[in-house]
Parts: structure tokens; sequence; C-alpha cells
């Protein structure tokens, strides 16, 4: 069933707004793409594992040979030789003969089998099996995990260290990522101090400035702290044009309304164009987002907690979406 609530038509009406995968690309190397937004799907270059291979310790035997086996008519099979990881091949293997082979061991295709060394009564260069064995028992083939031209990875994700692991067993040393966001924050309201100042009678502490930075890199964003902005409606707007020119986001809290004015409403009005003007719900009214020269405006509430939470509902989403991720809407 479709959620219809206020919160989420207005999450969904704005993230439509913002402009999917909207940022230039970059390299990164593998010991610097954990974190990173994958841009492209990645294909496999070459098949995962690369070749037939041993998954246990054992002796390769000719499968049709050991049909007939049973404990009371063994089948013996005389040793002629050994692979071990790190060998380029595996030795052939002729009727009545095994190879001695260590997990991970380099393997032949065709119809063989490992035979486990506790299956195996052996004495000396000789061993004995007292049961059947099935095609490529034990045997790990070629692509059986990942084949060449599949997709490993799709774009927009989030890589993780299990992500690096696999390109990095494809031999890719450096991996394309969308470059991450540059978003400037502001903190608004003539009433504001910054943190580390004194306090005056009448005065707020900005700790949104902090705050709102570090949820933007959590979310794989490059914060870009602007300062304090008073309530000089020509003077906000002047700097919100300029920063403009080298963000890709801009947050700003508080500064809902001054002196009666809708002051963001009308600033993101001046600069471009209006998406949400308020949300009808509990402390929904300082939401107000819009898009200017194709970037996304998120205003929040000046109180911290509902700054914090209005950027997780709304700048959240709009970030991933910047970076190509998959965006999910929260309830609130």
């Amino acid at each position: 069933m479709t959620d219809t609530s206020p919160l989420l038509e207005a999450q969904q009406k704005f993230t439509d707004a913002v402009l999917l995968r909207a940022l230039n690309t970059e390299e990164c190397t593998l010991f610097e793409a954990l974190g990173r937004t994958l841009y492209s799907n990645f294909t496999a270059v070459e098949d995962s594992p690369p070749y037939h291979r041993a998954i246990v310790e054992g002796f390769l035997v000719n499968t049709a040979q050991t049909q007939g086996a049973s404990e009371e008519n063994p089948v013996s099979f005389n040793i002629v030789g050994n692979v071990h990881p790190g060998d380029e091949r595996c030795p052939q293997v002729a009727a009545g003969e095994a190879i001695e082979v260590s997990t991970g061991s380099i393997l032949p295709d065709g119809q063989y089998s490992i035979v486990r060394q506790w299956e195996a009564k052996r004495e000396g260069d000789r061993i004995s099996i007292g049961r059947p064995f099935p095609p490529r028992f034990f045997i790990e083939d070629q692509g059986c995990d990942i084949k060449q031209g599949s997709t490993v990875i799709d774009a927009g994700t989030v890589l993780q260290p299990e992500h690096l692991a696999t390109l990095a067993s494809m031999g890719v040393g450096e991996v394309e990522v969308s470059r991450k966001p540059h978003v400037s924050i502001f903190a608004s309201g003539d009433e504001v101090v910054p943190h580390t100042a004194p306090l005056r009678p009448g005065s707020i502490r900005d700790c949104n400035t902090i705050q709102l930075s570090a949820a933007v890199a959590q979310a794989g964003g490059t914060p870009q702290p602007c300062g304090i902005m008073g309530d000089d409606f020509d003077a906000f707007v002047a700097v919100i044009e300029e920063v403009l020119e080298d963000s890709d986001m801009i947050v700003i809290s508080g500064g809902t309304a001054v002196g009666g004015r809708d002051f963001v409403s009308d600033l993101i009005r001046e600069v471009g164009e209006l998406i949400i003007d308020g949300v009808p719900m509990r402390s929904g009214r300082p939401l107000i987002m819009g898009i200017a020269k194709g970037k996304p405006i998120i205003a929040v509430a000046g109180h911290p907690p509902e700054a914090l939470r209005g950027f997780r509902l709304f700048g959240e989403p709009a970030l991933r979406k910047l970076l190509g991720q998959t965006v999910e809407l929260l309830p609130g």
C-alpha cells in the first residue's frame, strides 16, 4: 500500500526535482574507495575463479573408474604426481592414475573427481577407494562464482569492503566514482553567534553548522561551512548567488520568518524555484526546499534536533540522488 502522508508526498516531490547523478566522476584507488559511490555498473573483466581449482586436499582421479568401487571391491590408483597452489598446470591423469592435489591448486577440465584424503586408503604411492564419486566432486569450476562480462556491482552502490575485495580480485587498481557533492552550510539569524564565542544576553551559539557538517560528511558529501548570516535579505541573496557557483547543494538552518516575512521562502524564490514551502506536520513549517541553477537548497529549523531531523528527511535523500544512489525516503 502506498503511503500518501504529507511528509512522504513532500519528500517525493522534492527528490523528484533533484537531478540524478548530477556530479562529475573521478578515479580513486581501491584504498580510497571505501564509502564512495560507484558511478557506472562494473562488469567482470574475467571469470572468477579464473581456472578450475581444488577446494579440498586429496587425489584427482578419473570419475568413470570410480563407478564400480565398493567396500567389497575397492578400486586402486597409482599416485603419479602432485599439484600445488601456484603451479601453472596440473599433470595429466591417465587411466588407473591419481594426482595428489592441494586446496586451491589448478585442475583440468573433464570428467575428474577429487577423493578426499580420509576417503582413500593409501599404501606408499598407491590408493584404493571403496565407493563411487560424482563428476567434478570438490572441484570449483572456472567462472562458477562470476562470469566474465556479467554485472558484478551496480551503479549507485556505496562501496563496502567486500566490493573492494571483488574489484581487487579482478585486478582492478582504480575505480570510477561520483565526485563528492560540495555542500555549503549556513546558519542564520541575528541572534546566532559562533559556537566558540562567549554568550551575550539573547544570543545562542551556532551548533547547527557543526552538526550539519558532520551529517553531510556521513552521507557522502563534502561540507563547506559558510558562517552565520544575519537577517539582511539582500545580503543573504547576494551570498547565496555567489556560493551557488561552486556548490552542489546549500543547507540553511534557521531564519524561516523574520519580521513577519517568509524570509527563506522569499530567498529561494529570489535565486531559483521554490518546491516545498513548509510541510503540514508538527514542526514542519521550517522545512523549505527549492532548486536554483539545478542545485538543491534545503532549509531546516534552527532548533538543533529538528535541524538534524530535517536534513535526514530532505537533505540526505537529495544528496544521495546527486550521487546516483538509490534513494529511500524515511517516514519521519
